[in-house]
């Protein structure tokens, strides 16, 4: 079996300027979002392309410079974890089980707003796999 090599330090340069950069947007929840998560360890989601970028839901916004959200995945997967949304006309899956804090910083372009209804459902089906 063939394994794909990841390129952290190409990764590690891209996160050096985001670091840099001065970010202060106020997120919304709703809110997807393109931005750079990263290479990241072992079954963690990574971003693709040269921006390491993926969609994220916006689930809390804590200041102008951190919020919770949650990656987005357009494979399928029907299990307990994912949650299925639809915008620009296709279906996309939230990788619930992967929720974080993420930096402002990250962000590169607004994709949409869900829709109220949506987001209530979001917000059960987190509750019930946090389940603290």
């Amino acid at each position: 079996m063939s394994e794909h090599k990841k390129d952290f330090d190409k990764w590690n340069d891209k996160k050096k300027k985001l670091d840099k950069k001065e970010r202060s947007i106020l997120t919304s929840p709703r809110q997807i979002w393109w931005a750079s998560i990263g290479l990241n360890i072992g079954d963690e989601e990574d971003g693709k392309n040269q921006h390491f970028e993926r969609p994220v839901l916006v689930i809390k916004t804590f200041n102008r410079r951190v919020f919770l959200g949650v990656p987005i995945t357009s494979q399928r997967k029907e299990n307990k974890f994912y949650f299925e949304i639809e915008y620009n006309n296709k279906k996309y899956y939230l990788i619930l089980s992967q929720i974080r804090l993420f930096s402002n910083k990250r962000l590169l372009r607004k994709i949409t707003k869900i829709n109220a209804q949506t987001f209530l459902k979001i917000k059960d089906n987190l509750g019930k796999i946090i389940n603290l």
